[in-house]
Parts: C-alpha cells; structure tokens; sequence
C-alpha cells in the first residue's frame, strides 16, 4: 500500500502576466474621448499630484518675473505712479490658482444658484405612465399593489410573460391589514383572482394593448379599445343621423352630406370587425400577406378584407416602446480626418481634454528635508501613478494615430467616392503594419468615431472581409449588404427576387457569392423572405 510522501517537483512553464501598469494601458486604450475625459477628472481627484493646465491662469515662474519688474521699477522711479498690481494679494492668489491640494469649506465662495439638476427631466417609462394612471383610480389597496406587480413584470414591449400561476405564487401583498388587526393572509386561489383582475385592470390602461401575452391578443385588445371608442363616439351621432334623415325632404341640400358620412362610418365598423376577425383566426395569412387566400377564409370580399389589413397596419405590435425608447447616445468624434491640399491627413480631437502636469508643490515636499518619511513613500507612490497614467495617455494617443494614418491610406477612394470606394481591410493586416498585437487595434477601434466628409463614422466601419468582385478585387460586405438591399428595393412586389436570382444577378457583376451567403446577409438586414415580401391582389 503506497503511502502519502511529500515530494518537490520542478516544472517549467511560461505565461503572461498583466502589470497593473499594463493592465491601466489596455483599459485607457479601450476609452473614447468623453469616456478618457471622465477617467483623467477622477484621477485628478483621486490624485493631488496631477494638475490641470489652465492656459488662462499665468504660471509660477511669470507671477515671480511680473512681480520682480514691478519691484525694480518702483525702485528706479522717483514719484512712481499708483499701481494696481500693487493691491493685489499673491498669496492667496497663488493659493486660489496654483495649489492642486483640497480646499476647506470656508474658502468657497457661496453662491445661491439653483442645482442643474432642477432644470432636468427624467424621461417616462411604460412603468411610471402605467403607475400614474393606477394612483388616478380608486382601487382597493390590495388590487392596487397586484395592478403594479403585474406592471412590474411587463418587459420593455408591455407584454407580459408570466402566467397567473407565477405571478401569483411570487405575488405576497404587504400585510397592512393584518398589522390594522382587521384582516387575513390570502390563499392561492384567493391570490390567483385578485391577480387575475389586476391584469384586467392593467390591460384597460393606456397604451391600449400591454398586457398581453402575445402579439394576437396585443393586437386584439387595440381593436377592441378602437370598437369601444367608435362605438361610444358614432352610435349615438349615427342613431340620431338616420332618424334626421327619416323626417328631411327630398329637397334637404344636406341629405347627400349625410348619406355620405353614414356609409363612411359603416365602412370604418366593418373594417374593425373584419379587422378582429383576421386578428383572431387568420393571423398566419396577415403575416404572408395574402389577401387574396385571407378573403376567402375570412368570407368576405377582396375591398373589406384590403380595409381591415389597412386598419391593422395602423395598431402597434410592441405598445410599450411608445415610453420605453432608447436614450440618444451622445457622440463626439476621436479623430478627425482631414483633406489638406491633396493628401489626407489625421488630427486627434483633444478639446475639453484637461492637459496634466506634475504638481511642483509635491515636487519640493520630496526633496525637503521637514518633510515626514511616511508623507514621502506617499508622494512617492502618487508621482509613480501619475507618470504612468500620463505615458497611458500619451501611447494610446499614439497608437490611434498610427491606426488611423493606415485607414487613411487604405480608404482613400472611401473619402472621395463614398461607401462605393470601401475596401475590405483586416485588423491583423493593420496590426503587422504598425507591429502591435490584433488586439491592440481591437482596443484602439472599439467605441470611438472619427469625423469624416462622409459623415460620422464608427472606425470599425472601416473593418470588414471582402468577397471576389469585378477584375479580381474585392468587395467588401457594407457594398454586398446595399447591393442586395438595392436589388431587393427594385424588384417587382408581385414577382419577388428569390435568393437564387440575387444570387445570379451578383455573379453577373462579377461578385462571387452563394445562395446561402446572400440569404445570411438579407436575414442580417430583417429582410423577409420572398414568400413574405410578394404582394397577393
């Protein structure tokens, strides 16, 4: 039996390991403009070695010189002239202007203006619209706090995805009443009512159609809602038309003018009926636009079956982006490139970028010799930081720079031509060119954008594969995707391109693509297939 010995082993590996130093470098590479911005002020503040330079505010060395010209000139003047400069208390000027450290409360200057952020709005979500509707009605203070779990539980669409069971077994209301003395814990088929109506509520809010499970039902309560509404606006106007129109003599000049408005009206109630009907049983044909097959298994003519898909298109399938949209994403460009006589030239953006420097006050605390041992190490190690966070700075400065004089010289025809001149280019061509790492360019692309005469463009546009086009060059896949959009765009709606022919009309331009290539990019661009884009009279 072999026992347990301890032994050394001697093994020979090698891996790379991430400095901290290096580690800032991948991460400030990574950075955008207003993204680097951010990180230097937090640094500045983290940091008191680094200061900012102000271009406004004279340096050191010009305070002293102005200072000592105005001490020698008072000496060599008899009856010297009164001096402004004289009033002026460099002390606390340089205190105010020179000195990087924290200041105490006191030397603040208390102004009473009004915060920023009173004058800022939040935009409203499908939550806070659905929650100010629910605090308008009076509801039960139980029936209130189920209505907003089930808005709690819509997603971003305001469709809901649990079912009452779930909401029901994760629904636990707050026991104020049982606190009050004068009620009691809920059992689940009690819990499963009160959710049950909650979502009734819900669904009879405003945008009509959240709630709902899917896009059948989202669409069949806006219908509904539509009915109530017409229902509620033209039947009694139209009850009291015919009757009107019962008693008005053949010589009524408004009788044609009434006739007319009636049959609109019977128009827009059939259509809605038609609508709900479609909605209901036939949503499979409304999807392949088949009118023709939709009338027939709807049993109504070709002009109501036209009327009711008309009237659909006017519903929204996703209600809930109506208040949940997508912030605007603020974009200033990196880089700028720029036509200077005849050669293309690349200038980095640095405007509102603070300009560092190390703080001279710091400076002289490290070869003072009053100045403590432990307060040394300190400074020490924040001078280390600085320096190393300022050389981050300045190679990713450079590194985007050398990427981008490449781009420049490969995408000339881009800055001339448009998105026809593009060429494929590769980011590991790019990375041998300059001798860095594929993922230093990676880094160096991601997230930022650079201001070009074809406008604002991400600088991984620039990066893509090609295909083999006319003459053996190579096309790469923003020009195939608007190639195939734009065929896709001409076409006949009655006669689709299948994806074979886009796939023949490219080759005969000298584009070598397959059928399955072609169909992966109009997939790509949300383009149906050819069975759903032909338009059935």
């Amino acid at each position: 039996m072999a026992l347990l010995q301890p032994k050394l082993t001697l093994k020979v590996a090698q891996r790379q390991v991430l400095t901290p130093g290096l580690m800032q470098m991948v991460s400030v590479l990574a950075l955008n403009k207003l993204e680097l911005k951010e990180m230097i002020d937090a640094e500045m503040v983290e940091n008191p070695v680094l200061e900012e330079i102000d271009e406004t505010v004279p340096m050191l060395d010009q305070v002293a010189g102005r200072e000592e010209r105005l001490e020698r000139g008072a000496e060599e003047a008899a009856a010297p002239p009164k001096d402004v400069f004289s009033e002026i208390d460099f002390g606390s000027y340089f205190q105010e202007y020179l000195d990087p450290g924290y200041r105490t409360q006191p030397e603040y200057e208390e102004n009473e203006k009004p915060s920023f952020e009173n004058f800022l709005s939040q935009p409203t979500t499908l939550s806070d619209h659905l929650a100010w509707q629910l605090g308008a009605l009076s509801l039960d203070a139980k029936l209130h706090e189920a209505a907003e779990f089930v808005v709690g539980n819509l997603d971003e669409d305001g469709y809901l995805a649990a079912s009452e069971e779930e909401l029901a077994a994760a629904f636990s209301p707050a026991p104020r009443d049982a606190a009050a003395g004068n009620g009691h814990e809920l059992d689940q088929a009690a819990t499963q009512g009160l959710i049950r109506r909650a979502l009734a509520l819900v669904r009879q809010l405003d945008p009509a159609g959240v709630g709902a499970r899917d896009l059948r039902q989202c669409l069949a309560i806006q219908i509904a809602a539509q009915q109530h509404e017409f229902c509620y606006l033209y039947g009694k106007a139209a009850g009291e038309t015919g009757a009107q129109a019962n008693g008005d003599s053949p010589q009524d000049p408004h009788r044609g003018f009434r006739a007319e408005a009636e049959a609109k009206i019977d128009e827009r109630r059939r259509a809605m009926e038609v609508a709900a009907l479609i909605v209901e049983r036939h949503l499979s044909l409304l999807q392949k636009r088949d009118l023709k097959n939709l009338a027939r298994a709807a049993q109504v003519t070709a002009e109501e079956a036209h009327a009711a898909v008309e009237f659909i298109r006017t519903l929204d399938p996703r209600p809930g982006r109506m208040y949940n949209r997508e912030q605007a994403r603020l974009i200033e460009p990196d880089v700028f490139f720029v036509k200077r006589g005849d050669e293309w030239v690349v200038t980095m953006n640095e405007e509102d970028l603070p300009s560092l420097r190390l703080s001279q006050r710091y400076r002289r605390m490290l070869v003072s010799a009053d100045t403590d041992k432990e307060v040394k190490e300190y400074v020490k190690e924040r001078f280390r930081s600085a320096l190393q966070l300022m050389r981050n700075i300045a190679q990713r400065k450079s590194t985007i720079l050398r990427t981008c004089e490449v781009i420049v010289r490969r995408q000339q025809e881009f800055f001339e031509k448009g998105v026809e001149g593009l060429r494929p280019m590769m980011i590991k061509e790019v990375a041998e060119e300059i001798g860095v790492h594929p993922s230093t360019v990676s880094r160096a692309v991601s997230n930022k954008y650079a201001h070009t005469p074809q406008g604002v463009l991400e600088l991984r546009f620039f990066f893509g594969e090609g295909a083999n086009g006319p003459e053996g060059a190579d096309t790469p896949l923003v020009v195939l995707k608007r190639k195939v959009r734009k065929l896709i765009e001409e076409e006949d709606p009655r006669h689709p391109l299948t994806d074979d022919q886009l796939t023949a009309v490219l080759q005969a331009h000298g584009i070598q693509l397959t059928r399955r290539t072609v169909a992966k990019y109009r997939e790509d661009m949300n383009i149906p297939s050819t069975h759903q884009r032909r338009k059935r009279e």
